[in-house]
C-alpha cells in the first residue's frame, strides 16, 4: 500500500512539474501582455484626444523589425529635456498618455513613446533580446533629430521598461545624460519567485541563496541587478511603498547596487504609490523630485556657459 508520505510527495512533485511546464511554455505570455483583458491590440485614443500635438514615428530595428512610436513635444521649438520613456510591461503607450500629458506640464520637457515589438502597430513579436534592440532603434532615432537637444536626452523606465531603460543607459554612455528607475524589479528570475513562490527553490537571480537549477528555462531574464552596477551616469530611483506587484525591497536592492558604484545615485520612495500610479499619489513631491535632478544632471544650456558636471556629487544621497 502506498503510504500518506508518498502520495503526499508525488502530489507536490506533479504540482512542480505541471509548474515548470507552464513556465516554459507561456513564459513569455506572462511577462509580455501586449493586450489588457477585455481590449484590444489597436491604439485606444491618439495624443490629439489630449490636444497633445504629435508626430507618428517609424522605426526598424537591428533585425527589421518594424516599430511604431509616438514623439511628443510641449511645443514646436522645445529645447528642452527629452524623456524616452519605457512602458511598463502590459497594455501600450495610448494607456500612458495621461500620465504623459503631466510630465509634459511638469518637466517642460518632450516625450518619445516607443511601442516595443508586438504591441500597439509595432509588429513582430516580444522578448528581451528584440525589445533591447527596439530600445536602441529608439535612442539612435532620437539622436539623429535636429530639432531637439540631443545632449538633454535621459531614459525614463517603470517596471519593466527599467529593465529595458537600464539596459541601453548602460550601453550607451555617451548618448543618454541621466536615467529614472520607476518600481523596476531586480530580475524577471527573482519576480517568478513572487509570482509563483514555490518556484523561488529553483529559480533567482544574483541576489537569490536558492540553487537556481532551472534558470535555463528563463528566456526573459531581465536581470537589472546584474546591469545597474555598470551605469556611469546619475540615476533617480522612485518607489512607491505599497507597490503591490513588485516588491518595494527590489528598487532598495537595486539602488544599494548601483549606489556602491556610482555616487550619483539618489533614492526617493513615496508611502502610499502603488506600482501603477505612484506619480499620481506622489503628488507634487513626484514632480519636484524629478525636476530638481533634471536641473541638477540635465541641465539647461546657457549661451557661451557650458553645462554643469553631475560628477559634482561627492556622495550617495536618500531621502
Amino acid at each position: 500500500m502506498v503510504s500518506y508520505v508518498n502520495i503526499l510527495m508525488y502530489g507536490v512533485g506533479g504540482l512542480v512539474v505541471a509548474g515548470m511546464a507552464l513556465l516554459v511554455a507561456f513564459q513569455e505570455k506572462l511577462v509580455y501582455v501586449p493586450v489588457l483583458p477585455g481590449l484590444t491590440k489597436s491604439y485606444s485614443i491618439t495624443p490629439s484626444r489630449l490636444r497633445l500635438s504629435y508626430e507618428d514615428v517609424w522605426l526598424r530595428s537591428s533585425d527589421g523589425v518594424r516599430l511604431h512610436a509616438w514623439f511628443i513635444k510641449l511645443f514646436p521649438d522645445c529645447r528642452g529635456p527629452t524623456v524616452l520613456f519605457f512602458q511598463e510591461n502590459a497594455g501600450n503607450i495610448a494607456h500612458r498618455l495621461e500620465m504623459v500629458r503631466v510630465m509634459l506640464q511638469q518637466l517642460k520637457c518632450n516625450v518619445f513613446l516607443l511601442s516595443y515589438r508586438g504591441y500597439g502597430a509595432s509588429d513582430g513579436y516580444p522578448s528581451q533580446h528584440g525589445i533591447t534592440k527596439d530600445a536602441q532603434a529608439a535612442l539612435d532615432h532620437l539622436s539623429q533629430r535636429s530639432d531637439i537637444d540631443t545632449s538633454r536626452i535621459f531614459v525614463f523606465g517603470r517596471s519593466l521598461g527599467g529593465a529595458v531603460g537600464a539596459v541601453l543607459t548602460k550601453n550607451n554612455p555617451d548618448k543618454i545624460a541621466a536615467l529614472i528607475l520607476e518600481n523596476t524589479f531586480t530580475s524577471i528570475l527573482d519576480m517568478a519567485g513572487v509570482l509563483l513562490p514555490f518556484l523561488k527553490w529553483f529559480i533567482g537571480g544574483s541576489s537569490s541563496n536558492g540553487p537556481k537549477l532551472l534558470n535555463f528555462v528563463v528566456r526573459s531574464p531581465w536581470s537589472t541587478i546584474d546591469v545597474v552596477g555598470e551605469i556611469k551616469q546619475p540615476i533617480l530611483f522612485l518607489s512607491g511603498l505599497l507597490d503591490e506587484m513588485v516588491p518595494p525591497s527590489h528598487m532598495q536592492m537595486l539602488y544599494a547596487k548601483a549606489a556602491a558604484r556610482n555616487n550619483q545615485c539618489l533614492f526617493v520612495d513615496f508611502p502610499t504609490g502603488m506600482h501603477m500610479d505612484t506619480w499620481l499619489n506622489g503628488g507634487d513631491h513626484y514632480w519636484r523630485t524629478i525636476q530638481q535632478f533634471l536641473k541638477q544632471h540635465v541641465p539647461e544650456k546657457k549661451e557661451g556657459i557650458p553645462p554643469q558636471n553631475g560628477n559634482a556629487i561627492k556622495s550617495p544621497l536618500r531621502i
